[in-house]
């Protein structure tokens, strides 16, 4: 499994935001189209029928404060023993028919994202609404890749501006 941005990749599927497991909320990104998961949702739409899919209430962070974020979050658990479910974001999906909304758990640790891969990830969101890569692209990177992890920063970057500019 790897994370690219606000993508997670399984091998087989690629989310936004971490892999709905279970009764968990998630939105799924197929060739199709979108499928919203989880108890409170299960809906799915054609790409043809997508108007927009974004990402809000994302936390974001430059890459020096995201550090110190996360050593203070792993103080905090060490010391206090107290591990806490990852952060969310909200996913909308919006159609002809009205807007979905779904609180999925971030991928990244700590749930903190730079701003460069935070807005990157929004651009390959927006292209994939109107017609730029098709979800079939991430799908084989994530066949080829995805059992490697999760790339390192730079790699990451430029598999969405690749898949941004597609």
């Amino acid at each position: 499994m790897a994370m690219v941005g606000l993508f997670w990749f399984t091998g087989e599927c690629v989310y936004v935001g971490a892999e709905a497991v279970g009764a968990a909320p998630g939105v799924r990104l197929t060739e199709d189209g979108v499928e919203t998961l989880g108890v409170d949702h299960g809906s799915s739409w054609g790409w043809e029928k997508v108007r927009c899919v974004e990402a809000a209430d994302v936390a974001l962070r430059s890459t020096a404060r995201r550090l110190a974020s996360l050593a203070l979050d792993s103080v905090v658990v060490l010391v206090s023993g107290d591990g806490i479910l990852p952060p969310a974001f909200t996913v909308r999906v919006e159609t002809a028919d009205g807007t979905e909304e779904v609180s999925v758990f971030s991928p990244a640790v700590g749930g903190i994202y730079t701003p460069v891969e935070y807005g990157l990830s929004r651009a390959v969101l927006e292209r994939l609404t109107d017609g730029g890569p098709t979800v079939g692209e991430l799908l084989h990177w994530g066949r080829e890749h995805a059992a490697g992890g999760t790339p390192r920063r730079a790699e990451r970057e430029a598999l969405l501006r690749e898949w941004a500019r597609a």
